[in-house]
């Protein structure tokens, strides 16, 4: 969008609407506007543009940090396809009738969703045979052929004998035509999806697919279905970067083998494994290997060591793992090998999942890639677990709440290894694993050291070249099998599969808008909040969408069941009194005003928060949304505060309690500010979970700023007191600037743990959307998506009984299409796609939230994940490879096969960046400064590598380096990120310029041997090698960036990566006359001016 006058004015940023207090605080400082531009910086660019001799355009080109919210307005919840074919069941052993991989496999799934009437629910899609050109990009067409040869072939002992050369094998005469069936229909579900005409899918197929090879059948596969499919939407453009998420109990190698070179797709699988002893049995199926070449990064192994894994596993591995990860992959699709041979009774898996439990994975993967989401049935082998499981997560895809898990232990010991380990070897390729606690870490001795080791117990011989077609498989004792059925109708008596009539229920009351200051009508805490809401939900048509709920007041029996009689008295006579006289009692109170309808509108907040409760558990609704003012978290029981009277969402969980018999609340508290008085209702109450994420600034930042108790209450280690120890989880950031990144982090590192293994029975939400970006006064920048996020999220809860209502928030644009993003969320719709999750969340907030885990450990053993410590540096582990080749042969050959036409030579700047954007990586960086061969290291002295590895039909010098960046630190390379968001921080130069033989201000002897200066205030102090001063400096004073006085150089320590940008660019060039006398050149291409 172009910035103008009319565009400001129109976005609530010009100058009448800004406010003129914060809560509890005066003005504060206005910092001065980032990257300004010196006289030596423009006429670098100047000197830029001339050599490029292009124009540029007059006006300056920004982001609308809406526009993401703005294009989801006609995105809503789509059909949900559905493919299968009967004649499927058709392909059969003929020669072992126990055969596990049998047809009911599918008729009973089929059946049971049928049952459960979700077959009429989902978009039917015709099946659809595979052509032999999609099969044949992933397949040989020699395999091909030979299946081929069987088509219809009645000669049994010919197709067993063909079979008894492929490992787990077995032909029937329609097993070509089959085969052909599956691998089609599931890439017609993906096409469905990819071109929008359903949301999302299930492909209820057999054959099953993922561990059909290129050229070799294997695991009951003959055609890898979920491959075919992912290289047709490749080669289609129908998406650019796939996640295949891999939950079948056995390894899918035949996938990973695929795409082990492709940074297009992302392959996680998690599977049994027990050190090589479970089939089949391969090293590859091991934590070391990650991928290569390009798609070094790109693959996931979380191998299974023991059996018996349950819920909290997989909720540990998903939360810990797959979905940091998937967050900074950002795909536009999302495919899953959906096994369900590791539920509960599976013959082969031996693990204990519920059906429950794939719907929660399905809910938290539905998030991602704008929710075009496609389930592909691979293994499950107890039949009736199986046909459980699929239906669940059929729901889920559907929209319908999941179940409760129930109490969830912690996850074991064994995953939490499998997990630390996974985390290691993706560690170097991922900013989302790099802040996990190290040997480094100040409480280390405090932790479990853990250090990861490849461990190897499968067989080594050459692999057998004929194997069993009869009887290969276990048999379980009629015994077990009646335990097994037994839990099963246990756990799905107690599953509730009967939805409300109505997804979402709306409360608002325009009568709430009278509140308001009549002696400042420019209050933030404005009447317009709510009606611009509302506005904004009937202009996104979510009206007719939802059930709208009748208003009602507050009862003052419900009042007084959290506020004293005194408090709700006094509130009540303020109708009677004189404005002069109201003006006069607000003085009594913190960020507080009242006129003669203030009890009037504060009533009907409450009440409507209490109405909307009533509509959740009364099962009319199966959520529901209160647009109420004014605010409530603040008000405590005998006093209001910061712009609240009453505490409506307080209220409104008393009520629960008492009128529907729960033992369990969560109440999530998202405001900007901490939750104070509804916090200090509950803190010895364990039936309610209160989380709260809030700006703390050390205790600097309201409510905190009240008192001492006040700044204790809302610090880390606050957890409650009495019975309601551990039930108070606060993460307070001490700084401004949170964003999507580090609030994803606090969820999936504390708020879902926890609330996960609380179990809640009902969910309500302080939304307050203060926090939003362009809030004026939270100071940070959650996107309009992130709430909806979280929202989905909170959903899996509960049986998605979720109340939300509106807290804080006072940029009405932000808080308009925050809450709206909320409601779709509730209603079903996909959630809009975000990128800001790609940065890394800043080293304060993940300080913040080691600090709550710490405080929490003893109460929730799902945090003792992050107990476990790793080694510091990289490299402890040899990656796994496909390549038996030595060092020194691949050395000869590679180099014996370059094209130096394009390479770059050591130290030479190269004008075009090699880097693929779509690649794991810290960043999508620029090499606009250059590419070293050497190795590099940080001011604290770590060696930093970045995979940047790019394919091309001929391999130059740089492509060679960068392959070989993980195999020393003689061919590192080092790729300097361009979007730091700390350039912000760099300050004008001194007037007498850089000294680079300066000394370190804090050394007492003389040494310029690894000085770097500080570009915020510039001072002079030396690397981690020589006394590690300038380390020191940072943290102490929070300044990230320094220019290296060795190598003219910039670390950020805010971002752990090396930077280059235009506006280091005067530092650097006056650092670079002082040391070699001449100029830098400017190296950042075509500069528009303005």
């Amino acid at each position: 969008m172009v910035v103008t006058e009319e565009s400001k004015s129109a976005a609530g940023m010009d100058k009448e609407n800004q406010p003129s207090q914060k809560k509890g605080s005066s003005k504060s400082k206005v910092r001065a506007p980032p990257n300004r531009k010196s006289p030596a910086l423009l006429a670098a660019m100047r000197q830029a543009k001339q050599a490029h001799k292009k124009t540029s355009p007059k006006d300056t080109l920004v982001l609308n940090p809406f526009q993401v919210a703005e294009d989801a307005k006609n995105v809503v919840q789509g059909p949900t396809a559905m493919i299968t074919e009967p004649r499927m069941a058709e392909h059969f052993c003929f020669w072992d009738k126990g055969y596990p991989e049998c047809p009911e496999r599918l008729t009973q799934t089929v059946e049971r969703c049928k049952e459960l009437a979700l077959v009429d629910r989902c978009l039917s899609l015709e099946p659809y045979s595979a052509t032999h050109e999609d099969v044949l990009a992933i397949h040989t067409e020699k395999l091909i052929n030979l299946l081929k040869s069987t088509d219809k072939s009645k000669n049994w002992d010919e197709l067993e004998e063909i079979s008894s050369k492929y490992d787990a094998v077995y032909i029937h005469p329609v097993t070509y035509e089959m085969a052909f069936l599956a691998a089609g229909s599931a890439t017609k579900l993906v096409e469905t999806i990819c071109k929008g005409e359903a949301q999302n899918g299930m492909a209820l197929i057999r054959p099953p697919g993922h561990h059909a090879m290129e050229d070799a059948f294997c695991g009951y596969c003959f055609f890898n279905n979920v491959a075919v499919a992912a290289r047709k939407a490749l080669d289609n453009g129908w998406a650019k970067r796939i996640l295949i998420v891999d939950w079948d109990v056995h390894h899918g190698q035949a996938t990973q083998q695929q795409f082990f070179n492709d940074h297009r797709v992302l392959y996680f699988s998690v599977h049994r494994f027990e050190n090589g002893e479970f089939w089949p049995n391969l090293k590859e199926s091991d934590f070391n290997f990650v991928g290569a070449g390009s798609g070094a990064g790109c693959n996931a192994n979380v191998p299974l060591n023991k059996t018996g894994m349950g819920d909290a596993d997989y909720l540990a591995i998903f939360q810990y793992l797959l979905l940091p990860l998937a967050h900074q992959f950002v795909p536009d699709l999302v495919l899953v090998s959906a096994g369900y041979d590791s539920a509960l009774g599976d013959e082969k898996g031996e693990m204990n999942l519920t059906p429950a439990l794939y719907a929660h994975l399905t809910n938290l993967l539905s998030v991602l890639a704008n929710g075009k989401l496609a389930i592909l049935m691979e293994g499950g082998y107890c039949l009736r677990s199986l046909a459980e499981s699929a239906a669940h997560t059929l729901r889920a895809l559907l929209g319908d709440p999941c179940q409760p898990l129930g109490n969830l232990p912690a996850p074991s010991e064994s995953i939490c290894e499998s997990i630390v380990n996974t985390l290691y070897c993706l560690r170097p390729f991922w900013d989302a694993f790099k802040h996990h606690p190290t040997v480094k870490d100040e409480r280390a001795n405090e932790m479990k050291i853990h250090f990861p080791e490849v461990i190897w117990k499968g067989p080594n011989e050459p692999p057998a070249t004929v194997f069993a077609t009869r009887d290969c498989y276990p048999i379980q004792s009629e015994e077990f099998k009646s335990s097994v059925n037994a839990r099963l109708d246990s756990l799905i008596s107690g599953y509730n599969l009967n939805a409300a009539p109505h997804k979402l229920g709306l409360i608002y009351c325009e009568t709430m808008m009278q509140h308001a200051n009549e002696g400042q009508s420019t209050h933030v805490e404005s009447p317009k909040r709510i009606s611009a809401i509302f506005e904004r939900h009937k202009e996104y048509e979510l009206l007719d969408r939802c059930h709208i709920l009748k208003p009602a007041k507050i009862t003052r029996d419900k009042l007084i069941k959290v506020h004293s009689e005194s408090h709700v008295e006094s509130m009540r006579r303020t109708s009677e009194k004189s404005f002069p006289e109201l003006a006069d009692f607000a003085q009594s109170f913190n960020s507080i005003y009242f006129n003669k309808d203030t009890y009037k509108c504060a009533e009907l907040a409450a009440g409507c928060v209490v109405k909307a409760v009533d509509s959740v558990m009364q099962g009319e609704c199966r959520a529901a949304a209160a647009i109420v003012r004014p605010p409530g978290h603040h008000a405590g029981t005998s006093l209001p505060c910061g712009f609240c009277i009453f505490n409506n969402v307080a209220v409104a969980a008393q009520h629960a309690l008492d009128n529907y018999n729960l033992e369990r609340i969560l109440l999530v508290d998202w405001d900007v500010h901490h939750g104070n008085g509804t916090q200090e209702m509950f803190k010895k109450d364990p039936r309610v979970l209160y989380v709260s994420m809030h700006r703390y600034d050390n205790g600097t930042f309201f409510p905190a700023n009240i008192s001492t108790q006040e700044a204790e209450a809302a610090n880390a280690d606050y957890v409650g007191s009495g019975l309601g120890e551990g039930y108070c989880v606060n993460v307070p950031w001490n700084k401004k600037g949170m964003g999507d990144a580090e609030y994803l982090a606090a969820f999936l590192q504390v708020v879902l743990p926890i609330s996960y293994q609380f179990n809640p029975q009902l969910v309500l939400i302080s939304a307050g959307f203060d926090a939003a970006i362009d809030d004026p006064l939270g100071g940070c920048k959650v996107s309009p998506e992130m709430y909806g996020l979280m929202t989905r999220w909170l959903q899996g809860l509960a049986g998605g009984k979720v109340v939300m209502a509106l807290e804080g928030g006072y940029n009405v644009t932000s808080i308009s299409y925050g809450f709206t993003m909320c409601s779709k969320a509730l209603l079903g719709d996909p959630i809009a796609p975000m990128t800001a999750t790609r940065a890394t969340p800043s080293s304060s907030a993940i300080s913040s939230i080691r600090k709550t885990q710490l405080a929490h450990s003893r109460f929730w053993s799902c945090l003792g994940f992050f107990n476990y410590c790793l080694p510091y540096r990289d490299g402890e582990v040899v990656m796994g490879s496909y390549d038996a080749k030595t060092d020194v042969d691949e050395l000869d050959q590679a180099l014996s096969s370059l094209s130096l036409s394009s390479s770059i030579s050591p130290g030479v700047s190269s004008t075009q960046s090699p880097v693929d954007s779509d690649k794991p990586g810290i960043s999508e960086a620029s090499t606009s400064q250059g590419i070293s061969s050497s190795a590099a290291s940080s001011p604290d002295g770590e060696t930093i590598r970045h995979d940047s590895t790019d394919k091309a039909p001929v391999q130059t010098l740089e492509d060679y380096l960068r392959e070989l960046q993980s195999q020393g630190d003689e061919f590192s390379l080092v790729v300097p990120i361009s979007d730091c968001p700390h350039l912000d921080r760099v300050e004008p130069l001194p007037e007498n310029g850089l000294d680079i033989n300066q000394n370190c201000g804090a050394c007492e002897k003389e040494n310029h041997a690894e000085n770097w200066v500080c570009l915020t205030c510039y001072e002079v102090m030396c690397g981690r090698y020589i006394c590690g001063h300038m380390k020191m400096h940072s943290e102490q004073h929070s300044h990230p960036l320094v220019l290296s006085y060795s190598d003219l150089s910039v670390w950020c320590y805010g971002c752990e990566s090396y930077v280059d940008a235009p506006a280091l660019h005067e530092a650097k060039n006056i650092a670079h006359i002082a040391k070699f006398g001449t100029e830098k050149p400017w190296t950042y291409g075509e500069i528009k001016m303005v």
